[in-house]
């Protein structure tokens, strides 16, 4: 009787628990998230974790962002750490670096990244060099965000992508996010980070869902820098990426995967620190790479991975000099035809996969 006893109550507590564990997934099943929502997450949780984490920047607050990104925070958190500035970006940047001096965390929002230019020496000369100018004395764990690259339609003075501008700079850490997850993984990193970080985000992806994991659903999920991920694995032609190029890479892969050719796509997600080991081994499996991004070709991102290419062991594994998809090297038309025709598009890179496949270097 007691044996009997003992198997119902088993039975009952394995039922019991069957039911928690199956209650837990279905909370933390994965969901579609906007980039962002994301975004948002990530700021919202770290300001409740942190509240030396502040958010500024032009229409941030009440306005609730003019992507709204920053939906609701200022509701939750006040204009003390959610707060509107004036048209001034050079004054608004060198306040909150000043900030950051004195252990605060503040995030700086550009409305866009061209805006920027107007405190390029506040972020270059004030932040990324403030650790090494103070013999380490003072850090600056601040983070610079905005949309960077290309828009739609808004012409020569806001479609530049700044990837390779700001990753050339000793002292700043630079991510790109492509999904909703490496939105918020990343910006969760880099509020943490007692180093200066700069986020270029891409206003095109804002609006864009993917899904999120059990895991980056977490208020814990963080990306570290300096670590791509292989978003989609092949055998023939390395194709690297970042933000919204992604998206195309992997179109092009689909397209030419009906063709027999297998692509590898890399989604750098950190641009400085460079994650070189994950490149040079997919091209060793490969033996062919191409890189795509929206910014001018000339010491772009794709012109470092062409150095590494060469500087490294990846040489001797290379079937086929590589390929550079970039912006046209002319400043962006208005014209939606003319502005199309600037940009990276499929048939770009599979005319370039193609190529690749056809050459071989003479041994």
């Amino acid at each position: 009787m007691f044996s009997a006893g003992f198997r119902t109550i088993s039975r009952q507590r394995h039922a019991a628990n069957a039911l928690v564990q199956g209650q837990a997934k279905r909370a933390m099943a994965t969901v579609d998230m906007t980039v962002r929502d994301a975004i948002n997450a990530a700021i919202d949780e770290e300001m409740e974790r942190d509240e030396k984490v502040f958010i500024l920047g032009e229409e941030v607050a009440q306005y609730q962002g003019a992507y709204k990104v920053t939906k609701g925070l200022w509701q939750k958190y006040g204009s003390k750490r959610v707060i509107d500035t004036p048209i001034t970006e050079m004054g608004f940047t060198g306040m909150a670096i000043g900030a950051s001096y004195k252990d605060l965390r503040p995030i700086v929002e550009f409305m866009t990244w061209n805006f920027s230019m107007q405190a390029i020496d506040q972020i270059v000369n004030s932040a990324a060099k403030q650790y090494y100018m103070s013999a380490g004395d003072i850090s600056c764990p601040i983070v610079f965000r905005g949309p960077n690259g290309n828009a739609a339609g808004t012409s020569a003075q806001h479609s530049q992508c700044f990837a390779a501008w700001y990753s050339s700079v000793p002292g700043l850490k630079v991510v790109s996010p492509y999904s909703a997850e490496d939105a918020k993984g990343l910006m969760k990193a880099a509020i943490r980070d007692n180093n200066p970080v700069v986020v270029l985000e891409h206003e095109l992806m804002y609006g864009v869902s993917f899904p999120m994991s059990d895991e980056a659903q977490s208020s814990e999920f963080v990306i570290p820098f300096g670590k791509a991920k292989i978003e989609r694995e092949g055998t023939d032609v390395t194709i690297v990426s970042f933000s919204k190029m992604v998206g195309l890479a992997l179109e092009a892969a689909e397209v030419l995967s009906a063709s027999g050719i297998s692509c590898e796509v890399v989604n750098l997600r950190s641009i400085r620190p460079l994650d070189r080991d994950t490149i040079i081994n997919s091209v060793k499996k490969t033996g062919r790479i191409v890189s795509i991004e929206t910014g001018w070709p000339q010491c772009g991102i794709g012109s470092e991975i062409a150095a590494i290419m060469m500087e490294s062991d990846a040489f001797n594994w290379l079937d086929a000099p590589m390929e550079r998809i970039t912006g046209a090297d002319v400043p962006m038309a208005y014209a939606i035809d003319l502005e199309n025709a600037s940009l990276p598009q499929v048939p770009d890179v599979l005319a370039a996969v193609n190529r690749l496949v056809q050459r071989k270097l003479v041994a």
